[in-house]
């Protein structure tokens, strides 16, 4: 009996060690991202979400793209890159961004779009080739607060020296799901291959 509840109580410890440890990694996940570093680069890279059924983009992506534009306007960036894929509405995420982009403000030669950005992985492999091919060595990220320093590492990962980041200020419920999300994916990717 006694050996049963030191088992228990051991048990109840290492599952409240893995909580604290969960919950303090949300927390500088989210001081990561809500803190913007700010600096003068060479392009910006605006990460694709969905866009709505009627081909314009969710809240999310306006935001994203809304502070790509503000920040062009400041002349942080003097080219941008807008990566997304096909998302199940039809649409070409990085196609639409870009026309956003465009309609505000933001020459049409400057604006390199992929279109085979399907997740944060392939985005910043194919930002890193971009970036080389054009001699660019400084980005700022362009994305939510909670996806900021997966981001800034994956980047990181695939050689760009230096990042910058902007926090496109939106929240919502989902966040209550994707925060969690977060979390477990950056571990993944600090095991994951980089090649």
């Amino acid at each position: 009996m006694i050996k049963r509840v030191v088992c228990w109580r051991g048990w109840k410890i290492i599952v409240l060690l893995l909580m604290l440890f969960f919950v303090l990694s949300a927390v500088l996940i989210i001081w990561d991202g809500v803190t913007d570093e700010l600096g003068q680069a060479d392009v910006a890279l605006v990460m694709g979400a969905k866009v709505k059924p009627d081909g314009t983009p969710s809240n999310r992506l306006k935001a994203r793209l809304d502070t790509a534009l503000s920040l062009y306007a400041q002349g942080l960036f003097e080219q941008v890159i807008v990566s997304g894929g096909l998302g199940w509405e039809g649409y070409d995420e990085a196609e639409v961004m870009a026309q956003y982009l465009v309609d505000g403000g933001i020459p049409e030669e400057r604006i390199i779009v992929d279109s085979r950005g399907y997740d944060t992985y392939q985005t910043a492999l194919n930002a890193s080739e971009i970036m080389e091919t054009h001699g660019m060595h400084s980005v700022i990220i362009i994305t939510q607060y909670f996806h900021v320093s997966r981001t800034k590492y994956t980047l990181a990962r695939f050689g760009v020296s230096q990042v910058y980041s902007a926090n496109a200020v939106y929240f919502g419920l989902r966040d209550l799901m994707y925060i969690p999300r977060e979390v477990v994916a950056y571990y993944y990717y600090l095991t994951r291959s980089f090649e």
